[in-house]
Formats: structure tokens, C-alpha cells, sequence
């Protein structure tokens, strides 16, 4: 159809002589009939401005990344067209022009339509034109002259398709105008090719964006692991390292690419073995020598497989030992909780006996702690703990006569991998690097073999631990709290211990008194653990205790001490279902009114059936155990062994 029946057709349509416009393009007269629809009047002499000046830019701006990619193409396309009558335009989804690029003859012939940047050319607004028409059909389209609905734009011909973002949803168009007489055919497939040009550009843009993404979050998750992270390709090369790793090695963390066994101290073979051989370990200890010194640290390696199965690389971990030593602390739960406050008393001997103490936690020297069994030695061990510098650090108690001779030095100072039959793979630390920066209490040090004694001598001489089965020393800063209830003068004599390490524990010695001596402490511990032990217990609180129940108290020599004392109250508690306590819920034994050397034993029968209940109550969970009968676990330890539980 030539312009000229166009200008027939459209003239009797506007002027309201026909509804019908036969030999029109089917696309044009819907856009006619949605453009009378909208009340667009056909003498529109312009286009509408929406955004000018600072709001003009302020709008661009949030279309960013889609101008900075569309720019680049509209100026390719532009010259390929190579015509001064012709602009490339960039619109939004709503049809408001937002880039114009072309001669400046063509900008000046838009201006007077509003052809520029910040216009609205939505369809709704100004009728058929290809900029509207193209964002409604979702379809490119070209209209020539008289096809659009507006008179005022039948010089133009225009060429547009619409841009579709990932998403499949419209963000724009892109637009070729000019003069009438200039139209080609091939217009609005250049149009096209732009169009598709930008589409690929975003898809190529969002797939960037979400590699960068992706490795912004493994960039981020490698850096908030407390360990040093490094992963090598099969050539060896560096294809990631986080901070932590390239601190530990000392060397830098831009060294993607590198060679790894290249950068590190030749001193590491060790390192430089398991790379070499892809070999694959678990905490394996290991020493990194950087030019800052050497450190100790725990690798695990683990290969990196392609998708046929084939090893393509390795990852390795390193972790500091000291951060895996405070990690055991805390698991194992190695820590002092009692405190002065937990002794309990006010006969002048105890109360001599804990000015002592205190004196002793402000001290850095080793305790030696004297008394009989039950007097409270590892509470005493404890509140010194808990009272010095090393309060924050861990509070390790073990119990040397109660481990079997075989184990006592693998459990005092650890092994390494390979040490003996059964070890551990990887090797153990011991007690004292356990105790790392806090307190180690050796309970009945009297019962150390005399060779571990030897040992247990270099130590506090050295500072330093070797583990069974390694020739490497280890520092170790550890305060050490002995006890015994035994005269170590005489076993000195007996040639049963050693005398130079009697010496060097015999620094800062506290006697503590036995429970006869200060009988009249007896009804203040009697309420302070009738009270604990009705909580615990969940029984009625015993408010009273008859006359005669002191009698037998104070008649009793306590052999078993406070831990005796102890015992017999929980007996009496659990039997006890009044507010009043009396005779008649003690032992049998203690009201004998004489001291049975042989009560023990039922005590020592109850504390069995006791503990076996309660192993059973926390299904032998070792440290809910410990932590309800108030003693260590290494003491509870040593009561299982003790009663074959």
C-alpha cells in the first residue's frame, strides 16, 4: 500500500467516516483501534515530557548496567546504518526514551516532536508508533509514514523491537528512526540483531554476576573458616588460598597460579612429601617453618576428583594445635569449678589452711597438697586454680594410682602416631599439653612410678614434654598441684621416691586437717550438704537435726573425712523422708558410739551402688557423672576401675 492510500485511509478512520481500513496492515489498525480507544488525539503535535534535568539522570541511573550495555551496540549499529538521517534509540519498558544517538540534523528534526531522552512514547500516550506499538504487541515492528496514528510523526519511519531481559520480560526497546523517504527494508532486522546483541550481552551479564556472586561466598565462606584452607591443581599450582593458609605458611595470599612447593621454606619436606605423593591424612601433626620460626599445626589433606572419578588436584587443611588443644579443653571438659567459696569451715586450723591457699594461687610456684583421703585436696587444687592468673586456662586432674603403670606416662605426656600397638592413628596429646596455659593436678603422686618420675622431673625443669614413641619436645606452660595422703619423707627414705623430685614439689606445701581435728565444723558442712543434697535429690528440706545425731557425729573419728561425711548424708537423705533428721536414719554403724574401723566399707558400698545408678541414670556419660558427685572425671575414673563398674 502506497503512502498516498495511506493518507486516504487514515484521514476517513481519524475523522470518524469509516470504521473499516481495507488493505491496512492487521497489526497497524489494532493499534489504530487501541489508539482511539485511549482517546489519543490525532492532531497530538508532540509527545509528553516525564523526566527532565536531575530526574532525567536520577531515572537513567536506576537502569544503569542496561544503558552501560546497549550503548556500546547502538553505537556499532549506528554506523552501519551511515546515514545522517537517522537516530538509534534506547527506551525503557514504559516507552520513555532514555539514550539518542545520531547526527545532529536528526536530534534537532526529533525536538520537534519530542523525540528525546525523558519523552513518553508509550502507545496510551501518543498512539501507533513503533516505540509503543512494539512494547504492546511484544513483537518488532516497523511503521512507515501514515501508519502512525498521529499526524504530526508521518514523516517518520521507525524500526523497533522490544528487549527482553533473563527473565523473558520486557525492559526496553530499541529503536532506528528517520525520515520516510530513507526507509530500507533490511531496517528492522538491524534492529533485531541489535536487539539480540544486547539480550546476550545481559545473559552473559547475570551469568558474570552470579560467578561473582558464587565466588564472593566462597570467597567469604574460606575466610570465616578459622582454619587455613589451600587447594593445588594436579599441576601443583595455587587455584585458591584463603588468609589464614598463606599467614601460616608465611608466605603471600596473591599467589594464585604459583607453583605451591615452589613458595614454601625448604625446610618443610615433611609438607612437601605429602603434596609430592598426594598422600591423604587426618590431623596429621606437622611442623611449618616459615621465616618467622617454626610452628606446630594439624593437616588433613583430601584429593579433588573430576567427574570420571580421577584425582585432579588436593585440598589442604591446617589447623593450629593450640586452637585443637583448647577445643579438647573445652570437650573434655577440663575445668576447675569450685572455688574458695566451696570450703567449708571455721576452726582455725582449716581457716590457717585457706590464707595458705589463697596465698598459693597468687603464687606461680608448684603446690604440694598434704592429707588424708577425703579431706578435700581436690577441691583445695581447684579453689588455688581458680584463684590465679591461670583461672581462664584449663583445670586437668589425674589420678596417678589410679591408672595402670602402662598407660600412665601415654596419659601424662601422649604418644605419637606408630608409638605402640593399638595407638591412635595420628598419635594423642597427653594430659600436660591438655592443660596448655592452666593448672595440672596430680592426685596421689605418691602411687608415679619411679622411671615416670624421672620424667615428671625434666619436665618442671625444662618446661617441656616429649610423648612416647617421638624425639620432638614440646613446650608447655602448665602449673603443677600435687597431693598425696601419704608421708613422702619416708617413701624419700624408703627409696620409693625420688628425692630431687620431693624437692621440686615441695615448694609451697599446704597440710590440710582431717575432719576430727575440726569436729566443730561438723554442723556447718552437715546444713551446707543436707541443703545441696535435698535440691539434688528433689526431696523435702530436713530443717532439723535431733540432739543425738550430733552426739553420733561428734563421737565418730571421720577416717573417710569430708568425703565420708559426705556419703553418709546422701545415704541419709535418700532414706530420710521427714523434716527432722534422727538416729534412726544414720547407719547402724554410726551409732555404735565408737569409732568402727571397718565403717568404711559400707560407706564405700553405698558410694558404689551410687555411682552404678547414676552411670545408668546418664547413660555413662562420664562428665554429667563428675559433675553431679562434685568430683573430676579422672577421680570417677579411677572409683569405676576401683569398684569393677
Amino acid at each position: 500500500m502506497t503512502q498516498d492510500e495511506l493518507k486516504q485511509i487514515w484521514k476517513k478512520y481519524v475523522t470518524g467516516q469509516t470504521s473499516e481500513c481495507p488493505g491496512l496492515r492487521k497489526v497497524i489498525f489494532e493499534s489504530w483501534e487501541r489508539s482511539k480507544k485511549n482517546r489519543v488525539s490525532f492532531q497530538l503535535t508532540h509527545a509528553p515530557m516525564i523526566f527532565e534535568g536531575e530526574r532525567l539522570e536520577k531515572h537513567k541511573n536506576t537502569l544503569r548496567e542496561f544503558i552501560d550495555i546497549s550503548l556500546p551496540i547502538m553505537e556499532s549499529l549506528y554506523e552501519s546504518v551511515d546515514d545522517a538521517g537517522f537516530v538509534i534509540v534506547l527506551s525503557d519498558k514504559d516507552g520513555c526514551i532514555l539514550e539518542m544517538i545520531g547526527s545532529d540534523e536528526a536530534k534537532e528534526t526529533g525536538k520537534l516532536v519530542n523525540f528525546v531522552p525523558g519523552a513518553q512514547w508509550s502507545e496510551d500516550i501518543v498512539g501507533t508508533n513503533s516505540i509503543g506499538t512494539a512494547t504492546v504487541i511484544d513483537q518488532p515492528i516497523q511503521i512507515r509514514g501514515r501508519e502512525h496514528y498521529c499526524l504530526i510523526f508521518h514523516p517518520w519511519c521507525c524500526s523497533a523491537a522490544p528487549i527482553h531481559d533473563p527473565n523473558n520480560r520486557i525492559v526496553g526497546t530499541l529503536t532506528i528512526a528517520g525520515p520516510i523517504d530513507k526507509v530500507h527494508p533490511h531496517t528492522l532486522g538491524m534492529a533485531v540483531i541489535a536487539v539480540k546483541a544486547i539480550e546476550t550481552q545481559m545473559r552473559l551479564q547475570v551469568a558474570l554476576h552470579t560467578l561473582q556472586s558464587n565466588n564472593n561466598y566462597k570467597a567469604a565462606v574460606m575466610e570465616s573458616i578459622s582454619e587455613g584452607i589451600l587447594a593445588i591443581n594436579s599441576q601443583g599450582k595455587i587455584m585458591h588460598m584463603n588468609n589464614i593458609m598463606a599467614r601460616y605458611l608465611g608466605i603471600e595470599p596473591n599467589e594464585t597460579g604459583k607453583v605451591f612447593i615452589e613458595l614454601l621454606d625448604p625446610k618443610n619436606k615433611d609438607v612437601y612429601d605429602i603434596v609430592h605423593n598426594q598422600n591423604i591424612v587426618t590431623d596429621y601433626e606437622i611442623d611449618i617453618h616459615t621465616r618467622h620460626g617454626r610452628n606446630t599445626y594439624l593437616l588433613t589433606t583430601r584429593p579433588i576428583h573430576g567427574d570420571n572419578g580421577v584425582s585432579e588436584g588436593l585440598v589442604l587443611v591446617l589447623g593450629e594445635l593450640k586452637r585443637a588443644q583448647r577445643l579438647a579443653q573445652r570437650m573434655s571438659g577440663f575445668e576447675g569449678t569450685l572455688t574458695f567459696s566451696n570450703l567449708i569451715g571455721r576452726h582455725p586450723k582449716f581457716l590457717e589452711t585457706i590464707d595458705l591457699a589463697r596465698k598459693a594461687a597468687g603464687s606461680i610456684s608448684t603446690v604440694l597438697l598434704l592429707g588424708e583421703s577425703g579431706t578435700g585436696k581436690e577441691v583445695f587444687a581447684q579453689a588455688i586454680h581458680n584463684g590465679s592468673l591461670r583461672k581462664r586456662g584449663p583445670f586437668v586432674a589425674i589420678n596417678c594410682g589410679g591408672i595402670p603403670r602402662e598407660l600412665i606416662a601415654s596419659e601424662l605426656f601422649g604418644y605419637d602416631d606408630g608409638a605402640f600397638t593399638g595407638a591412635k592413628r595420628g598419635g594423642k596429646m597427653g594430659k600436660f599439653e591438655l592443660a596448655q596455659g592452666g593448672t595440672i593436678f596430680l592426685d596421689e603422686i605418691a602411687e608415679m612410678p619411679l622411671d615416670l618420675q624421672t620424667t615428671l622431673l625434666r619436665v618442671l625443669e625444662t618446661k617441656t614434654i616429649t610423648r612416647v614413641g617421638g624425639n620432638k619436645e614440646i613446650p608447655v606452660d602448665v602449673r603443677i598441684i600435687a597431693a598425696t595422703n601419704k608421708d613422702l619423707n619416708e617413701m624419700v627414705s624408703q627409696g620409693k621416691f625420688r628425692q630431687d623430685l620431693f624437692y621440686r614439689l615441695n615448694v609451697f606445701t599446704i597440710k590440710i586437717p582431717p575432719l576430727r581435728e575440726r569436729k566443730d565444723d561438723i554442723p556447718l558442712l552437715v546444713f551446707h550438704m543436707i541443703e545441696n543434697l535435698c535440691v539434688k535429690l528433689k526431696k523435702e528440706p530436713i530443717v532439723k537435726v535431733d540432739k543425738k545425731v550430733w552426739e553420733a557425729f561428734n563421737n565418730y573419728d571421720w577416717p573417710g573425712n569430708v568425703r565420708e561425711l559426705q556419703n553418709v548424708l546422701e545415704r541419709v537423705v535418700n532414706v530420710c523422708n521427714d523434716v527432722v533428721l534422727t538416729v534412726e536414719h544414720l547407719p547402724q554403724e554410726l551409732v555404735s558410739n565408737k569409732t568402727n574401723p571397718s565403717f568404711d566399707l559400707p560407706v564405700q558400698s553405698y558410694e558404689k551402688e551410687l555411682i552404678k545408678s547414676l552411670l545408668e541414670q546418664h547413660n555413662r556419660n562420664i562428665t554429667r557423672v563428675a559433675r553431679e558427685l562434685g568430683i573430676a572425671r579422672t577421680t570417677l575414673y579411677s572409683k569405676i576401675a576401683k569398684y569393677g563398674l
